[in-house]
């Protein structure tokens, strides 16, 4: 794998494949395998190399969760489920987004405009940079899906437990492994985001988020749960004090 990226063990049989913008992370149970999240394209073989590390392939990928339909997160699906034949499991609200993803921003509009952000901030040039280069533009449309609603423990290895947060989109998700006590909170919270600088618990910049105050309130449905590590869509994990990690992206100004 190049320099720009890592995977690494964060959690009991949890593995966290990271490049320098996004994170896809790998359940495994019993030798089959859940993916959450699907990068971009240009993840495959980073991902096919980092499996082989861990004596396993995309074949053993059974299921692929998407916590939402961006770019950055959908990228592999519809590779891994006619390669591999995973089922892609999305929230019924950002459905149409892996059903067509070249429309994403018209079919998911967000509070404001990236340009206010590039000209305050030109190293966030870096973020569309990035997702052009690594083919985040260019997702296959996923053909087929399942889909959720939040509540549901699903039957796929790691039996995840879909909270719904939405806020970032309609139909973003966070997904608990209670028996693991991992939490993987896609983007309802991360712990950086590229178009601002801001490196610490955090939702994300409103150019890139649906909805900023609901986004915030869906922050409660993720208060007291009982884990030991929360994995972001975006940076570092957070490995104590969870609920002031909360706080924390409560509180922070909605930039």
């Amino acid at each position: 794998m190049s320099h720009s990226l890592s995977f690494t063990l964060v959690a009991p049989g949890v593995h966290r494949l990271a490049d320098s913008l996004v994170n896809i992370y790998v359940v495994e149970e019993a030798g089959q395998l859940t993916v959450i999240d699907a990068g971009m394209p240009a993840l495959y073989r980073p991902l096919a190399a980092a499996l082989a590390a861990i004596n396993r392939s995309v074949s053993d990928i059974r299921a692929v969760l998407i916590t939402h339909g961006h770019p950055d997160h959908i990228g592999l699906a519809e590779r891994l489920r006619t390669e591999a034949g995973a089922t892609i499991w999305v929230h019924e609200a950002d459905a149409l987004l892996l059903r067509d993803p070249r429309h994403i921003m018209a079919n998911s509009k967000n509070e404001r405009s990236l340009l206010p952000y590039l000209l305050k901030r030109p190293a966030s040039f870096s973020i569309p940079i990035h997702l052009a280069r690594a083919g985040g533009f260019t997702a296959r449309p996923v053909l087929s899906t399942s889909t959720f609603h939040g509540g549901e423990t699903l039957n796929i290895p790691g039996e995840p437990t879909v909270i719904a947060t939405p806020g970032h989109t309609r139909g973003s998700s966070s997904f608990l492994l209670a028996a693991r006590r991992v939490l993987f909170t896609g983007d309802a919270l991360v712990t950086a985001d590229g178009m601002t600088g801001r490196i610490g618990p955090t939702i994300v910049s409103r150019a890139f988020t649906n909805d900023s105050q609901q986004a915030i309130t869906s922050l409660d449905a993720l208060a007291n749960l009982d884990i030991d590590v929360a994995l972001p869509g975006h940076g570092e994990p957070i490995t104590s004090a969870f609920n002031a990690a909360l706080d924390q992206a409560r509180t922070a100004e909605a930039r």
